[in-house]
Formats: C-alpha cells, sequence, structure tokens
C-alpha cells in the first residue's frame, strides 16, 4: 500500500500540471496513469493556449519550450463566405494574446518535467500502465482510497485528497452518488474532419470560415505544420475523404481574393463529434474533478485544454490553503468557482459553432439570423471585443456570479 498527500488519477494536462504545481510547494502527490507513457505523449489534441494558461504553465515552471517555440497570435481571423473580418485580440483586451502550442507538447514537457525532479522517487510519482478501479473512502471521515492494477497486481493508494482527471470514460466522475448528479447534455449534427499536413501554414493568424458547404479551419502546429479542419457528415469515416476531397473543401471554404492555400502531404487524419457535457457537482468529499471529467466544449472555441488547466489551478489554489491554514473554505466552493467559467465557456463555445457551422435543417430566417450576427461583428467594436475577451479566456473573476441553483 502506497500512500501520498494527493492521489492523482490520469495524466493529462490536467492531472500533470496539478502534481507539478503542488511539488512546488513540497506537496506530495501520486499521478495514475492507465495508458503507457508513449500512448499518453503522441495522442494529438487542442493547440491553442489561452493568456491564463500560458500565466499557470510559467507559474509551474513549465514553459521553457513553450516560450521559445510557442507561435504567440495577438489577433484571430473570422470569414463569412470569403468575406473576412480579423478580430485584434491585444488591442480590445488589454494586450492577453493566445498562443500556439501542441497539447502532446505541453504532455511532454510536464512529464519530462516531473521525471527529472531532483525529489527523491520523483520517477515513481508517475505511475503509466495503472488502472484505477475504484474511489473508496472520499466521504465518511476516513483517508480516501484509491485501488489501481499495475503489471498484472492490485495496489491501493490511500491519500488526503483525490483529483479525478481522467477524462470523460474515467473512474472518478462515476464514483460521485448519481442521485447527487446532474448532467447536461447537447450533442450537434455534425462532425470535424481534422488533418495535419506537412505544409507551412498560409496564414499568420487562425482563419475561422463559415461556407454554405461547411464550416474550415486554418490551424497551425508548427512554421512547417498546418492543422486544418473541414465539418463533416456524423457518418463520415476518413475513408470518405481521400486527400484529394479534402484540399478541394478546404480550398472553397477557406478560399477569398488575393489569398492562396498552400497544399502539401497529410501526415494524420481523424474525425472528431461535436458535443457540450457537464456534469455536477465536481466534488464529493474528499474527491474532486477536473477537465474532461466534469465538463466537454466543442472544439469551435479551442476551450477543452484551457478549461482542464484553469480546474487544476482552482483546485492547486483550495488545496494549498488547506495544507497552509487547514481551511475547507475554497476546496467546498470548488464547485460553484468552477461553474462560474464552465457555463461562460459553453456559452461561448455554443456561440461560435452555431455561428460558423451550416446546418441544413435551419430555415432561411435562422440562416439570415446568422449572417446577421456575423455582421455585427463587423460593425461594432464592443461586439468584437466581447468574442477577443472570451477567445484568450476569462479568468474566474471576471466569469459572473452563476444564477443556477
Amino acid at each position: 500500500m502506497k500512500h501520498t498527500q494527493v492521489g492523482i488519477i490520469g495524466a493529462g494536462p490536467a492531472g500533470l500540471l496539478l502534481a507539478q504545481l503542488l511539488h512546488q510547494q513540497g506537496i506530495e502527490s501520486v499521478v495514475l496513469e492507465n495508458r503507457p507513457r508513449q500512448r499518453v505523449e503522441s495522442r494529438q489534441r487542442a493547440g491553442l493556449l489561452e493568456q491564463g494558461t500560458v500565466d499557470r504553465l510559467r507559474q509551474a515552471g513549465a514553459a521553457d519550450r513553450l516560450d521559445r517555440e510557442g507561435l504567440i497570435h495577438n489577433g484571430v481571423i473570422l470569414s463569412f463566405n470569403g468575406k473576412r473580418h480579423r478580430i485584434d485580440l491585444a488591442e480590445l483586451t488589454g494586450g492577453s494574446r493566445v498562443t500556439i502550442y501542441a497539447q502532446t507538447e505541453v504532455v511532454k514537457d510536464l512529464i519530462q518535467l516531473r521525471l527529472d525532479s531532483s525529489l527523491p522517487g520523483a520517477g515513481e510519482s508517475i505511475v503509466f500502465d495503472a488502472k484505477a478501479v475504484d474511489i473508496q473512502h472520499v466521504d465518511d471521515g476516513e483517508k480516501p482510497v484509491v485501488h489501481y492494477t499495475h503489471n498484472g497486481e492490485a495496489h491501493t493508494l490511500t491519500c488526503d485528497f483525490v483529483a479525478g482527471c481522467d477524462g470523460f470514460h474515467g473512474i472518478s466522475r462515476k464514483a460521485i452518488p448519481e442521485a447527487l448528479t446532474r448532467v447536461y447534455d447537447k450533442t450537434y449534427p455534425y462532425c470535424w474532419l481534422g488533418i495535419l499536413a506537412k505544409v507551412p501554414p498560409s496564414t499568420h493568424e487562425l482563419i475561422y470560415a463559415y461556407h454554405e458547404r461547411g464550416f474550415a479551419l486554418h490551424s497551425m502546429r508548427s512554421p512547417d505544420i498546418s492543422r486544418l479542419y473541414v465539418q463533416c457528415d456524423v457518418t463520415d469515416t476518413v475513408d470518405d475523404w481521400p486527400d484529394e476531397r479534402i484540399w478541394s473543401e478546404l480550398q472553397i471554404r477557406l478560399g477569398t481574393t488575393d489569398w492562396a492555400l498552400q497544399e502539401g502531404p497529410i501526415l494524420e487524419k481523424t474525425i472528431t463529434p461535436m458535443r457540450s457535457f457537464v456534469s455536477e457537482p465536481m466534488q464529493h468529499g474528499r474527491l474532486f474533478l477536473a477537465g474532461d471529467s466534469a465538463h466537454i466544449v466543442p472544439p469551435t472555441g479551442a476551450k477543452g485544454l484551457n478549461m482542464a488547466v484553469a480546474d487544476a489551478g482552482q483546485l492547486f489554489d483550495a488545496l494549498m490553503r488547506w495544507y497552509r491554514d487547514g481551511s475547507m473554505a475554497d476546496l467546498q466552493d470548488y464547485t460553484a468557482c468552477c461553474m462560474r467559467r464552465v457555463w461562460r465557456v459553453q456559452e461561448f463555445s455554443n456561440f461560435m459553432t452555431d455561428l460558423f457551422h451550416h446546418n441544413a435543417d435551419k430555415s432561411a430566417f435562422d440562416l439570415a439570423l446568422q449572417a446577421s450576427r456575423f455582421n455585427q461583428l463587423i460593425a461594432s467594436q464592443v461586439a468584437s471585443a466581447v468574442v477577443a475577451e472570451n477567445y484568450v479566456g476569462l479568468g474566474a473573476k471576471r466569469a459572473g456570479e452563476s444564477v443556477l441553483t
């Protein structure tokens, strides 16, 4: 049986960042991850970091490579049937920006930082191929216990608190009694086909594009690798999208005058479903959820990774108050603080999704409203500022008070 102060389930950005922040303050933790390290470090996910996410990674001492290699963007380009509008993020938010740096690289940096730590036994503080199977005693006054398997053997981890950072399919959320849980769920009638292409980006800033044939997004991973997406049907598979079709649709949907999309070899294709999901509360006794274990957003607003980092930061601050002062006040308020931000992010992600995707089931009236919303962004600096403020990331203090009961 092992014992630690904070048991963390899941070696994604939330779990790894929480472990590193705690380590800096001398708080012990063990991270249990059910996948091998190679798989964890190779999964292609999000690539846009809010200003607050960059600030937290710097606080954790995990931003050296990010600061060298990250691509800083001061603006974002929105396109509606070829009509483009640039939102100046830095100007409209008092200097806040976003940084392009893949989630895969964030995870690599945090893992390496942890394993390079001078802390005795640091190499054992992340256990890969460790499947958590049960969580006990989170609300009965005893020490919480996480049961897990590793190398075919059963193990137990006792701790002061459990952080459930194990994603939508993990066990942590299910450890909260169903009778105490309220779930909000929305599934969108389309998906994203995403590609990595070995070609320099054709734009210096991201382009979000609405087209009557469907949404498209031009992003990037590095000066040599482009990341692009096209809206596709929920029944589509990657086999339905040969390279020629992908580039043809991207040319049409992103196209405008005096601009050319450069094509290149496609390295990877994936299809991502579009959904919104929120489960509350995000805590039960001494169990606290963070990231996808508690909420999912459609990728249009680029918020998934950033929400996970914000949760980890919120939980770290609350845990530190307990370890320093013995106060449970911030831990008791964890769900309320997180939910103010979660619902603001859900609204923004839903707004961006509805604005840029073509839905064949919409009436002519609804399509006219969709165009009107885009025209408002062009005509109103205030409307553009609202998008900019949400895009670079809202801090918990600016997320607004919750009206939910």
